[in-house]
C-alpha cells in the first residue's frame, strides 16, 4: 500500500503544466493521505477521472469498507477533475462532499469513477461512483470544489510546483 503509478494525462495537458515548471503526475498523485489508503489515480482528465483503492486496511471494525475511506476516494477523484477542468490558473478548493452508501465491501478492490456534474468559471462539481470488482455500486458520492486563483505562495504547498 502507498505505491502509485503515473496518472494518464493527455500530452497536451502535461506539456501545458511543465511549460510553468510543474510535474503534472506529482500534483496529481493521491497525496499522503490518499497513498496511506492505496488509492491509485489511473486515468485523469476533465471529463473523467478514474482510480483505484484496496479494502484491505480501510475497513471499519466490522470489516467493512470504511465509509470515510470511500469518502477519501470520492474527493481524491473530484478534486483531481476539477483541477484538470480549472486549469493551470486555478487550485480547486472542496465546499461540499456527500456519500450515499449502498452496499458493504470486505475485500477486493474498489474503483471509482468521477464525471462532471457542473463546470463553471468559480466552481466545479462531479459525481463519483465507486463501485466493487463485480461492478456493483458501494457508493455515490458528489464533489463541489471552489476553483482559485493560484497564488505566488501556493507553489511553496503544492507537490511538483516549482518556487
Amino acid at each position: 500500500m502507498g505505491e502509485h503509478t503515473s496518472v494518464k494525462f493527455p500530452q497536451e495537458v502535461i506539456d501545458e503544466y511543465a511549460s510553468l515548471g510543474v510535474d503534472l503526475p506529482a500534483l496529481f498523485s493521491a497525496g499522503h493521505l490518499g497513498n496511506r489508503m492505496g488509492v491509485q489515480i489511473v486515468e485523469a482528465s476533465a471529463d473523467r477521472v478514474v482510480g483505484t483503492m484496496p479494502v484491505e486496511g480501510n475497513t471499519q471494525p466490522y470489516g467493512l469498507l470504511h465509509g470515510g475511506a470511500s469518502a477519501v476516494l470520492a474527493e481524491t477523484l473530484g478534486s483531481v477533475g476539477s483541477m484538470l477542468h480549472g486549469g493551470v490558473s486555478k487550485i480547486a478548493v472542496g465546499v461540499d462532499l456527500n456519500c450515499t452508501h449502498h452496499r458493504g465491501v470486505r475485500s477486493g478492490l474498489v474503483t471509482g469513477v468521477a464525471t462532471p456534474v457542473h463546470r463553471g468559471r468559480s466552481t466545479a462539481t462531479y459525481e463519483i461512483v465507486i463501485s466493487d470488482e463485480q461492478e456493483r455500486r458501494v457508493c455515490t458520492a458528489r464533489l463541489t470544489c471552489m476553483l482559485r486563483d493560484v497564488r505566488p505562495q501556493d507553489a511553496d504547498n503544492v507537490p511538483g510546483a516549482g518556487a
